[in-house]
């Protein structure tokens, strides 16, 4: 009994501190479903496509971590897309959304 306790407490302190789980969820908590979709462009590209273009491009969450940190224009249209800073989506959240678009963005 003492040995489930001890599980049932680790598992409750590692659900309250790790970051949260990259999903769809995570996307509208950090805004940015207010110019992307999963399967479709709006404002923005759709997640899908732009999993689709930068899968398997060896250093590619640095790259679009920087793209997601400082803006950037040129690349998917004419629409610039402003900077996101740590306080609109923490470094852990980005880097789990960035692996979420990476993996073909999931609908969950």
């Amino acid at each position: 009994m003492k040995n489930l306790l001890a599980v049932a407490l680790t598992v409750a302190a590692v659900a309250t501190t790790a970051p949260a789980t990259a999903s769809m969820e995570l996307a509208k908590k950090a805004r940015c479903v207010g110019c992307h979709a999963v399967d479709k462009k709006m404002v923005g590209p759709s997640f899908k496509d732009i999993g689709a273009k930068y899968k398997d491009q060896p250093g590619v969450e640095a790259t679009l971590t920087e793209k997601v940190r400082n803006g950037g224009a040129g690349v998917w249209g004419e629409i610039p897309m402003s900077p996101n800073g740590p306080d609109k989506i923490a470094d852990a959240d980005l880097q789990s959304l960035l692996r979420w678009i990476l993996e073909g963005a999931a609908t969950n």
